[in-house]
């Protein structure tokens, strides 16, 4: 057994039109954009950073905002919902906020649950917290897999990611199973969800991946080491700029990813002015002119 993972490192998502994706993070949800950047695949695609004014693991929501990306579709085999912590006794108030009427509230393992969605469709939760802010939103609460046989994808969390089993719900004929993180950090709940349900499908309101953290390169090479030698092939290390990342697929069929805490988000600004200009990694930046003239306008000041 690898040492565990301190919990999860970030989400990434796809989103429609990239101004209404920023309006709604920065200015509905209050979280800062602390880098835009593109997606190092695809470099005529923004790629946009949110989480903390830090960029701490553990807070940090990613984007590729696709302006004609077809809707996607929840389903088992992929990631259905990201939830942030908000302090007790909030949720009336973000409810009245967004726009979301009392039922949109639930109870989920004893805490209470806001459940809404963004304007492209992608299901964000909201879960009353004791170590949230006064205001505003904290760190990831939890983020929910749905998918249609629990038992293996929980057995790799467990076995290898260094989780442990802490509940089950059900209701009607939905099962959620609670996993906690054991290395100690924020953000250490996973939820595997089991409930009769199409194949998910990838587009705007979709989430594309679920990356936990590894403290260092070292940390990283013991759990892609532990993935390997039990048969699930892992690719070898990213270099993406602000962490190191790795990639398997789940048995359930999920894309996780496994990312580096270090160097983190003010590698290349400051971190008073993170998120407010455009980084490049140095393959593209001779190409700069022409990626920003391609790049549609965010037209959404940071925070």
């Amino acid at each position: 057994m690898p040492n565990p993972t301190p919990g999860l490192h970030h989400v990434t998502a796809i989103s429609g039109p990239p101004a209404r994706n920023v309006g709604f993070y920065t200015g509905d949800l209050g979280l800062k954009l602390v880098k835009r950047t593109v997606n190092f695949d695809d470099p005529g695609t923004w790629h946009l950073y949110y989480g903390d004014a830090a960029g701490s693991p553990g807070t940090i929501l990613t984007f590729f905002p696709f302006a004609h990306a077809a809707p996607g579709r929840a389903g088992h085999g992929g990631a259905l919902a990201f939830a942030y912590i908000t302090a007790p006794g909030s949720l009336e108030g973000w409810a009245t906020a967004l726009g979301n009427g009392p039922d949109a509230l639930s109870d989920r393992f004893g805490a209470r649950v806001l459940s809404l969605r963004d304007p492209h469709g992608q299901r964000v939760e909201l879960i009353e917290d004791s170590s949230a802010p006064a205001e505003g939103v904290g760190a990831f609460h939890s983020v929910t897999l749905w998918v249609a046989d629990p038992a293996a994808t929980v057995r790799v969390l467990t076995d290898h990611l260094g989780y442990a089993e802490t509940g089950t719900e059900r209701q009607g004929d939905a099962e959620r199973i609670r996993l906690t993180a054991t290395g100690g950090g924020p953000a250490a709940i996973v939820d595997v969800l089991r409930q009769p349900g199409a194949q998910a499908r990838s587009g705007a309101g979709s989430i594309h991946h679920i990356a936990f953290r590894a403290t260092d390169n070292a940390h990283q090479d013991e759990l892609r080491e532990a993935l390997m030698a039990v048969g699930h092939r892992v690719t070898p290390r990213i270099d993406r700029q602000y962490f190191n990342a790795i990639y398997f697929r789940e048995p359930g069929g999920v894309l996780f990813e496994i990312a580096t805490d270090p160097p983190g988000f003010a590698v290349d600004e400051a971190p008073a002015t993170l998120g407010t200009a455009l980084k490049l990694p140095p393959q593209y930046e001779p190409h700069r002119a022409r990626i920003e003239a391609a790049l549609p306008p965010l037209e959404t000041a940071a925070r």
